[in-house]
């Protein structure tokens, strides 16, 4: 069965940007600090935090506190999660940041920022500063009112200053000194903006937009450096053409043919080169300040799942756990989405995220990558 020209039209022009954004009602508040820190014995490492940045791939709930319908913290988000909570992450359960720091054993999750319950001690261990819907362009974030690049290195900044407070500068340096920060943004800036509305492509051609988004990072990494960062982690783009909203508004026939839109791929692939090579220089000229900066793949082993799902033990590549995976870009997965059996089956949970156990498989590929960062290799 095809849409018809008319459908796709309608869905298109109506619902181009909505797949970021719930639009059913929002709890009030979060989840309590409590319940995101629960603690573990530490195993020795050298991570004194994990600090995070980013857009809903690593936001760990602070939309919850902000004027906008990109929110995570209804269910049957959260199905997975402690207690079946959910907190804000845009999956059935844990996202990457929280499996970093379990690993490590600073602490089993990653706090959001804007949690007014966070303790001294969630602060020392390092929180969550990304929000779902933001991007390295200033416009992206503005699409759907979040919390932008720049206003979480302010959120950084500040949330510098508490902790020198609570504990003093020199602990607060040594701590931010052996932090891992964590960097995962850029899929909005393309699907949101540059290809979900005009004005972008109006001034950018595709790879004009690439060197735009690229400039950004390399200031917002560079910023960090100033601020005393010395370990960070940057991850790469996803095979975006592979995301299901993104065959559900490109295919010419999202019921029958649910294959990857390579155009899309292939600018992420393409930007992911540019952006290794950038880090590989920017690491170069600061490794006399014990530097270690990695660009972190995910491209490529969520692409493994895709073109090899029976291998990882999946089922479903093209469509999400949540929702009737075509129509879902016109109804969000919300509380009364019908959700699939068994996500374990399934690479997405919803149209854009992955499954917890999708989430667990790419942080086991690129864990040598951040092991390396550590040890400053």
């Amino acid at each position: 069965m095809a849409l018809s020209k008319e459908h796709g039209l309608a869905l298109l022009l109506n619902n181009i940007i909505v797949f970021y954004v719930t639009l059913v009602p929002v709890f009030n508040g979060g989840v309590c600090a409590r319940i995101l820190t629960l603690q573990r014995p530490s195993n020795g490492s050298s991570v004194s935090a994990v600090i995070v940045f980013g857009d809903s791939t690593v936001d760990t709930g602070n939309n919850d506190y902000i004027n906008t319908l990109s929110r995570g913290n209804v269910p049957p988000y959260g199905q997975d999660f402690v207690n079946h909570t959910p907190t804000g992450r845009f999956s059935n359960g844990r996202l990457i940041p929280d499996l970093i720091a379990s690993y490590f054993g600073v602490k089993e999750l990653v706090p959001p920022y804007l949690d007014p319950s966070l303790s001294t001690e969630d602060l020392r261990t390092g929180v969550c500063f990304a929000s779902a819907g933001s991007g390295y362009d200033t416009f992206t974030a503005e699409i759907l009112n979040v919390i932008s690049m720049k206003k979480q290195l302010q959120y950084f900044k500040a949330y510098r200053k508490r902790l020198e407070m609570a504990i003093g500068k020199d602990r607060t340096r040594n701590i931010i000194n052996e932090a891992l920060f964590v960097i995962s943004c850029g899929t909005n800036d393309f699907i949101n903006n540059y290809y979900g509305l005009p004005f972008r492509r109006q001034s950018f051609t595709p790879q004009m937009y690439q060197q735009f988004i690229l400039n950004h990072v390399k200031n917002f990494t560079q910023t960090l450096l100033n601020q005393g960062a010395r370990r960070i982690a940057v991850a790469g783009l996803p095979p975006m053409g592979c995301l299901p909203v993104v065959i559900n508004l490109n295919s010419g026939d999202p019921f029958e043919d649910r294959g990857c839109i390579e155009e899309f791929s292939s600018v992420a692939w393409n930007f992911n080169k540019m952006l290794q090579k950038e880090l590989g220089k920017m690491e170069k000229s600061t490794q006399s300040l014990g530097v270690v900066i990695n660009y972190i793949d995910i491209y490529n082993p969520l692409m493994e799942m895709i073109k090899a799902p029976t291998s990882f033990g999946f089922e479903d590549v093209n469509s999400g756990c949540c929702g009737t995976g075509i129509v879902e870009v016109s109804f969000p997965c919300n509380m009364n989405s019908y959700v699939c059996p068994d996500t374990s089956k399934y690479v997405f949970w919803d149209l854009v995220h992955p499954t917890e156990r999708a989430y667990s498989i790419v942080f086991d590929a690129v864990l040598p990558s951040i092991v390396a960062i550590v040890k400053g290799i």
